[in-house]
């Protein structure tokens, strides 16, 4: 179960990155990002945390479950509240969209507390 939830999170954040790594600046201008290092310098790091999260696969622990969890509860933390406080600034669409990726996030999230490995089991 562990390695499904790191598999779907680096599934959902590689394709991520490199989209907003290489985001066209006609898209860039059209949701609103102004400077282009700023939408840059987010997809490098979220196809940075895609490739940690292929790499965490091979062998998860508690301290990578734990990064995992962590990082994913404060995803949604970040993304809930900006979704519903979003009002006429955020097309349906998009306010959609932020809605079904936190959902996922915390049942990934969740997948990783339920999958966590015990300390005995490494005995």
């Amino acid at each position: 179960m562990l390695r499904v939830a790191f598999w779907l999170t680096a599934l959902l954040f590689i394709p991520l990155g490199l989209y907003l790594y290489f985001l066209p600046p006609d898209v860039a201008s059209l949701i609103g990002v102004s400077p282009m290092w700023l939408a840059r310098g987010a997809g490098a790091l979220v196809l940075a945390w895609g490739a940690l999260q292929v790499a965490a696969s091979f062998a998860p622990d508690r301290v990578k479950v734990g990064g995992l969890v962590g990082g994913h509860l404060l995803l949604v933390a970040a993304l809930v509240p900006a979704a519903l406080r979003g009002g006429d600034a955020l097309p349906g669409a998009v306010r959609t969209a932020l809605l079904v990726v936190s959902g996922v996030m915390a049942a990934l999230a969740v997948m990783g507390i339920l999958g966590t490995p015990s300390r005995r089991s490494r005995l």
